[in-house]
């Protein structure tokens, strides 16, 4: 439903590259970022995999590879970008850019550490090896350190800093070792379908309240892939508001708008038919599930829950959903960001 960026193919620098990936966190970020790009939902991958032919894409391997939660087969990799329209002539770079991540996740042994290894040590073994060079004790507190208890410690105090998640350089000696950047996690994954109007449309739906109430909010589901959306509100026939424009987000599209309604307009109300008008954006204002919260003594709770979409009719039906001016309708599969703080905005 969002614009491709630039044709669906635009870097912002030379880190977003596949040839800067070192590790895991960072290829799962730009697999999210080309995710993003296409535009398409996790079903809709899988249908040009198999059209494709070659390896499977089924959708939960996939949104598992997205999530961080598996370290993803090359070949399954492969298939996911060709799903996602990546230029076969930049593949290779993905595959060195796998082939590094990989080989940088096998175990190292002491041995290895001997030899100048950077990965972490052998368990147990790097404290032993700490304890002896602090206090002076065993064997190898006789004399200058060796290459294999020096690189133990080196890469215990590298784990310790990004394991913090600093930004810092450790200097041994006449070595300098800059530690990997702050891992960058992938947000929550959610597939949702909904609707979206254009100029001259508006939705009407209607939910259930406690007269009761003191304050009533309504909670958007959208896509701010499509940015700076608005659209004015009315309650009952009375103006309450609007849902101001937000910035757009083209890698973390999903977000919970908040609106609260004026108290007036709900107060001593059972039911509230409200009506979203179109105000603004040639690309539609999109509503994929309302969430509708009202105060009663003081605190705050879900009165009624409407979910938008072509795979929930029974559901619009329930609440007397309308829409005029449909442009858009469908499932879209895309990211909340990494903090759940940022999920809602008003």
């Amino acid at each position: 439903m969002s614009a491709d960026l630039q044709g669906g193919r635009e870097r912002r620098g030379d880190f977003d590259a596949p040839a800067a990936v070192t590790s895991h966190e960072e290829l799962v970020r730009l697999l999210a970022e080309e995710f993003a790009r296409a535009d398409a939902s996790l079903r809709e991958l899988e249908s040009r995999a198999g059209k494709l032919g070659g390896t499977r894409l089924p959708r939960a391997t996939c949104a598992d590879m997205l999530a961080g939660r598996r370290f993803p087969k090359k070949a399954v990799m492969l298939a996911f970008l060709r799903a996602c329209r990546v230029p076969e002539e930049r593949l290779p770079e993905w595959e060195r850019a796998w082939e590094r991540v990989r080989v940088g996740r096998l175990p190292v042994t002491t041995e290895d550490a001997a030899r100048g290894g950077t990965a972490a040590a052998v368990p147990g073994e790097a404290g032993a090896a700490a304890g002896a060079v602090g206090s002076g004790g065993g064997d190898v507190s006789r004399g200058a350190p060796s290459k294999a208890v020096v690189a133990m410690v080196l890469a215990t105090a590298l784990a310790a800093v990004v394991a913090a998640g600093v930004t810092a350089v450790v200097v041994m000696g006449p070595h300098r070792v800059d530690p990997p950047p702050r891992r960058t996690v992938v947000g929550r994954i959610v597939t949702d379908d909904g609707r979206a109007f254009g100029p001259g449309g508006w939705s009407r739906f209607t939910v259930r309240v406690s007269p009761a109430n003191t304050g009533v909010r309504l909670i958007r589901r959208l896509d701010v892939g499509v940015p700076l959306q608005q659209a004015t509100i009315t309650v009952n026939g009375l103006p309450a508001g609007a849902w101001p424009p937000l910035l757009g987000d083209d890698v973390y599209k999903w977000r919970d708008q908040v609106v609260d309604l004026p108290p007036e307009v709900t107060a001593g109300r059972r039911s509230l038919t409200v009506v979203n008008t179109f105000a603004s954006h040639n690309d539609g204002f999109n509503e994929f599930r309302y969430d509708v919260q009202h105060q009663v003594g003081g605190r705050w709770s879900t009165a009624d829950t409407l979910d938008v979409g072509p795979a929930h009719t029974a559901d619009e039906a329930a609440h007397d959903y309308r829409i005029r001016g449909e442009g858009w309708r469908g499932s879209q599969t895309f990211a909340y960001p990494p903090s759940k703080e940022d999920w809602t905005v008003r």
